[in-house]
C-alpha cells in the first residue's frame, strides 16, 4: 500500500487540477462488454449478426484487428485492464479474486489528474461473493458508482448505489437500464468543465444466451445461422441454439452503444470523448470443439476481442499492430496526457495511433490454471502471442499451435509440427520467450503459481470452488 501511495504522490506533483483544466483534457467513455468475440460484428465479417451503430463507429474510430485478451477469462482481463499489469504478476489468474488495494488502478490514476469517473454494471473483482455489497475502499478508486460483482440474471440484475448497502435492481433487461443510467451520467457531465472517465461494464452477451429478448431472438432463426467451419458436427445443433440467444444479446448492445453515441453527439461532449468498444474475452460457441460458452483456450473465438478507438482529431483506419489487455491503460493515459506510472507493465501504443503506422510487435496472452471442466481436453495452461499475422502457443510440453491467420482466419490447420514450417516456430518462439522474460514468467505448472499465490488447491490437485469462487487465503504483497 505505501508503494501506491508514493506513485499517487509522485503523479499529483507531475499534474495540477489547475493544468488539466487549462488543457481540456479529452474524456474516456469505455465501453465493456462480457463474453463478445472479435468476430461477431457486421464490421468483422460475421454473416449472421446485426451490429449497425458498431458498424458505423467502426467507420469513425481505430480498428485493432489483432486485439487480444491477455487471460481470457472475465477477473484476469479486469485486473489487467485497470492496472495496466500481467497475471503473473498481479496473481490475478482466475475468477473470483479480490484485486489487493495495494494495486494502482485506473480510477485512481485519473481521479489524481483532476478527472470524475464512474462505473457502471458487472464489476467482478472483489472477491467477496457474487451478492455482497462493495465499499468504496474496495472500489480502487470509481466514485459514481452503480455496480455488482456480478450477476447474469438479466431480468432481474442487482447493483448498489453509491453507499447504499441495501441491494437494488435494475428495471427489466439490465443492459437497457444501465444504458439509461449511463446516458444521464454524460448529460450530467456535460453541464460540468470536469473531464470524466465512464466505464460501462455490460453483463451481455455472455450466457444465458435464451434470456436475450425475444423480439431480437426472431431475428436469428438457428437454422439460418451460418457456422464457421471449425464448428465440429456434433456441436453443430448446440451451437446454433446458443448462437440465436447470443446474437440477439449482441444486438441490443449495439443499440444501446447507438444511443450512448448519440447522446454524446447531443450534448457536445462526441468532440472531445475518447470511445472505447470492447470485451473482457471471446465466445467459442463450439468452434476448435471447445463446447459453446467455454472461453480461456488460445483460439481466436476466444481470446479475440473486437477493440474501437475512437479518438477525436485522429483519423480512423485498421490497426493492423497486435494489443493486449495490460497496454490499454497506459496508451489511454498517454492518449489523455497523463504520466504513465512505473507500475504499468503494458505499452503505450499512442506513438502508433498518432503517427498512423503500424509497429511489428507480438502481444503476449495466456491461461496460468485454466479451469474448463465441461472440457477436460482443452484445459491446457499455454502462453501464446498474436502477431499481425501469426498465433502462435507453446504449452508445458513445447510448441502446441501455430496459425497464419491470413491465409488461415479459421485455424484450422495448425502448422507447429509442420517440418517445413520449424523455422517459422523457432522465430515465433523467440518472441514469446522474450515477452516472458520482460514479464518474469517461466511458465511453470499451474500448481506451482497456485502455490506461490497461497490459493488452496484441493487433494486430487483441482481448484475447489464454493458458490463459484476460488478458495483464496491471504496473498503476498504484489509489490
Amino acid at each position: 500500500m505505501r508503494t501506491k501511495h508514493i506513485l499517487l504522490s509522485i503523479l499529483a506533483a507531475t499534474l495540477t487540477w489547475e493544468t488539466v483544466r487549462a488543457a481540456t483534457k479529452p474524456n474516456i467513455l469505455f465501453l465493456n462488454t462480457d463474453q463478445w468475440r472479435a468476430s461477431a460484428t457486421g464490421y468483422a465479417g460475421d454473416p449472421n449478426v446485426k451490429t449497425p451503430h458498431l458498424d458505423r463507429l467502426a467507420k469513425e474510430a481505430l480498428n485493432f484487428r489483432n486485439a487480444v485478451s491477455v487471460l481470457p477469462v472475465c477477473t484476469p482481463y479486469r485486473a489487467a485492464l485497470l492496472t495496466g499489469r500481467y497475471p503473473t504478476t498481479t496473481g490475478m489468474f482466475l475468477n473470483d479474486l479480490h484485486l489487493p488495494e495495494a494495486e494502482l488502478c485506473m480510477a485512481e490514476i485519473f481521479n489524481t489528474a483532476g478527472y470524475d469517473t464512474g462505473y457502471i454494471g458487472k464489476w467482478h473483482l472483489d472477491g467477496n461473493g457474487r451478492e455482497s455489497y462493495i465499499p468504496p475502499e474496495r472500489r480502487q478508486g470509481w466514485k459514481y458508482w452503480k455496480a455488482a460483482e456480478c450477476d447474469h440474471n438479466y431480468h432481474r440484475s442487482h447493483y448498489y448505489s453509491g453507499t447504499n448497502r441495501t441491494k437494488q435492481y435494475w428495471e427489466g433487461y439490465d443492459t437497457y437500464a444501465q444504458t439509461k443510467d449511463a446516458a444521464q451520467f454524460l448529460r450530467d457531465r456535460a453541464k460540468t468543465a470536469q473531464p470524466f472517465v465512464l466505464m460501462l461494464s455490460y453483463g451481455t452477451p455472455h450466457f444465458p444466451h435464451e434470456t436475450a429478448p425475444k423480439e431480437l431472438q426472431a431475428l436469428y432463426p438457428p437454422e439460418k445461422i451460418i457456422l464457421p467451419p471449425s464448428v465440429p458436427a456434433k456441436l453443430a445443433d448446440q451451437a446454433r441454439k446458443e448462437a440465436q440467444g447470443y446474437y440477439a444479446h449482441c444486438t441490443a448492445l449495439d443499440q444501446c452503444i447507438g444511443d450512448l453515441l448519440q447522446t454524446l453527439a447531443d450534448t457536445g461532449l462526441a468532440s472531445n470523448t475518447i470511445v472505447v468498444f470492447s470485451s473482457d474475452h471471446g465466445e467459442s460457441l463450439g468452434c476448435h470443439g471447445v463446447p459453446p460458452k467455454q472461453k480461456q483456450v488460445p483460439w481466436n473465438e476466444s481470446a479475440g476481442i473486437p477493440f474501437l478507438l475512437r479518438v477525436p482529431g485522429v483519423a480512423p483506419r485498421t490497426v493492423h499492430t497486435p494489443i493486449t489487455t495490460p497496454d490499454v491503460l497506459p496508451t489511454l493515459l498517454s492518449l489523455c496526457g497523463l504520466t504513465v506510472p512505473d507500475s504499468v507493465e503494458g505499452e503505450d501504443l499512442s506513438p502508433i495511433i498518432k503517427s498512423g503506422q503500424d509497429a511489428d510487435r507480438a502481444a503476449l496472452y495466456m491461461a496460468v490454471a485454466p479451469f474448463i471442466k465441461s472440457s477436460p481436453q482443452h484445459n491446457t495452461p499455454y502462453r501464446a502471442i498474436r502477431t499481425d499475422r501469426y498465433t502462435y502457443a507453446r504449452n508445458l510440453k513445447g510448441p502446441w499451435l501455430l496459425y497464419d491467420n491470413a491465409n488461415d482466419p479459421y485455424s484450422t490447420n495448425n502448422l507447429a509440427q509442420r517440418p517445413e514450417q520449424q523455422a517459422l516456430v523457432e522465430k515465433l518462439d523467440a518472441r514469446l520467450q522474450a515477452g516472458l522474460k520482460r514479464t518474469r514468467d517461466d511458465f511453470r505448472a499451474p500448481e506451482e503459481y497456485l502455490k506461490a499465490w497461497n490459493y488452496r488447491v484441493g487433494p486430487d490437485g483441482s481448484i475447489p470452488y464454493v458458490g463459484g469462487s476460488a478458495q483464496q487465503t491471504p496473498r503476498r504483497s504484489t509489490e
